[in-house]
């Protein structure tokens, strides 16, 4: 299982969003580097964007590509994508971060 999974809502229809590119990037001293990347399956979720043991401690930006998602709903959002920063400290813990999603707004957490 991957050390890091993500899930995002659609909040405003009250669905899983489907079809959204989601890249995870590592922080190093000249900036992010790509470390995995996914699609949100038919659930909105991403559950491999990491082989299992890869985690570091770190600081990591999730960034979910919003723009063709919402043209496939008949919908132009305020956000063309949505960055979250997080600190990793265990790393041999299990990190789910969710989005939850409107075309005008969007929110996280850390899930479990």
């Amino acid at each position: 299982m991957s050390p890091l999974t993500t899930h995002v809502l659609d909040t405003a229809r009250g669905r899983p969003a489907a079809g959204i590119p989601v890249t995870l990037e590592r922080a190093t001293a000249s900036g992010f580097e790509p470390v995995g990347q996914g699609i949100t399956d038919s659930d909105g979720r991403v559950r491999d964007l990491l082989p299992e043991g890869s985690l570091t401690a770190a600081t990591y930006r999730i960034r979910f590509a919003l723009d063709g998602y919402f043209e496939s709903q008949g919908t132009r959002a305020f956000y063309p994508y949505a960055e979250v920063v997080f600190r990793v400290e265990e790393p041999t813990v299990h990190y789910h971060i969710p989005l939850l999603l409107s075309p005008f707004s969007y929110s996280t957490y850390r899930g479990s």
